[in-house]
């Protein structure tokens, strides 16, 4: 990902599983002169990620982050602080799910 996509990516990271408008992510996920300058810098960014599968859209024509796919049921995420915090009282932490969001969408 390029700097302007990874704007968008942490911009989008923020809304969770809602769903947001172009023109939205357009004004709030740069600066405001890049908006002032050009208020559709983010479409062709944001259909490029789409077609990579990093977002998806509506029919409404907005964009979110495409959730993960989990291998499994029987995982479950622990944050990796509580984790440790568990270990070090002697709790065997089995299925800790280690989700890097970031790393996984580079691959992308």
């Amino acid at each position: 990902m390029d700097s302007e996509e990874r704007e968008i990516f942490h911009f989008l990271q923020t809304w969770g599983d809602q769903f947001v408008g172009s023109k939205e992510i357009a004004r709030r996920a740069s600066t405001k002169k890049k908006f002032n300058d050009n208020p559709e810098w983010a479409k062709p960014l944001l259909s490029r990620m789409q077609e990579r599968g990093v977002l998806e859209s509506n029919a409404l024509g907005q964009y979110r982050i495409k959730p993960m796919a989990h291998k499994g049921k029987d995982k479950r995420w622990v944050a990796p602080d509580i984790a440790k915090i568990l270990q070090e009282n002697g709790v065997q932490v089995e299925g800790v799910v280690e989700t890097g969001t970031d790393e996984y969408y580079e691959g992308l």
